[in-house]
Formats: C-alpha cells, sequence, structure tokens
C-alpha cells in the first residue's frame, strides 16, 4: 500500500497538471476570435450607439509606403478602430484600400493614413474617394490582400 500511495498522488497531479496546462494554453493562444474581433467590434459599435450609420472608403497612399510593413501597420490600426475591409500594394508602388465602419473611426483611421503610417513609411499623398454611407459592412475583418 506504500508504494500505490506515491503513485495515485503523482498520477493526480499529472492530470491536473495537464489540464491546467490545456487551459492556460487555450487561454493564451492567439485565438480566432481575437483575430475576427474587428468586425464584431464594429457591428458592437453601431448597435451600441444605435446609430444605422456606417461608412466606407477607398483610398490609396503615395510615398515610402512599400517595404516598410505600412500593409502590416495598416491593418493592426484598423483592427483597433474596429474596421473590417483590405489593404494592398499596388505595381505604382503605392498602397490602396478600403476601409469600412462607424464614421467617427473611419476619420481616425483616414487622420492615421495621412500623417502616421508605419514607422519607417513616409507619406507623401493620401487620396480618398468613394466615401459614402453604407447599409451593412462587406467584409468580415480588416486583411492584407498579397
Amino acid at each position: 500500500m506504500r508504494t500505490t500511495l506515491p503513485v495515485v498522488v503523482l498520477v493526480t497531479v499529472s492530470v491536473l497538471g495537464f489540464a491546467l496546462c490545456i487551459i492556460v494554453l487555450n487561454f493564451l493562444k492567439p485565438s480566432d476570435s481575437k483575430l475576427q474581433s474587428s468586425s464584431n467590434m464594429a457591428r458592437k459599435v453601431v448597435a451600441d450607439r444605435g446609430a444605422l450609420v456606417i461608412k466606407n472608403v477607398d483610398f490609396e497612399i503615395f510615398g515610402k509606403v512599400q517595404g516598410v510593413f505600412f500593409r502590416k501597420h495598416t491593418r493592426i490600426t484598423a483592427r483597433q478602430y474596429g474596421l473590417v475591409g483590405w489593404v494592398q500594394n499596388t505595381n505604382h508602388r503605392t498602397v490602396i484600400g478600403q476601409a469600412q465602419g462607424p464614421p467617427d473611426k473611419l476619420e481616425k483611421m483616414k487622420e492615421w493614413l495621412r500623417k502616421t503610417g508605419s514607422p519607417k513609411s513616409s507619406i507623401t499623398k493620401a487620396e480618398f474617394r468613394n466615401e459614402k454611407i453604407i447599409n451593412s459592412l462587406n467584409f468580415e475583418e480588416f486583411e492584407i490582400i498579397h
């Protein structure tokens, strides 16, 4: 009996430790829900305010915007603002994209695209077109198109 008690305790501790590791790993892993939260945030902001207004804007950014992680930082910023849409490099060394969401958040994004960009970018011009109110979001998240 003396030899079975430590084995039972060891097995119990191992099982509990394994279960705890699984719980911690599930909590820490980058989940899809965190990645797709930009569309949920945009929908939540619209719903919370009781607002039915969501806007769309197309953009093209000029300057040193390729090879400086501009698209990556654009996606991060757009998701932080709860916007959905896309961003893509062009053959003309510009970056184009489309963003959708609440008007105030879209204005913040436009300001970021005009003046901030990625840390190593140098923006010379930002053009915005097709700015309009839309009935619903056309995208699930903000993504980079390659």
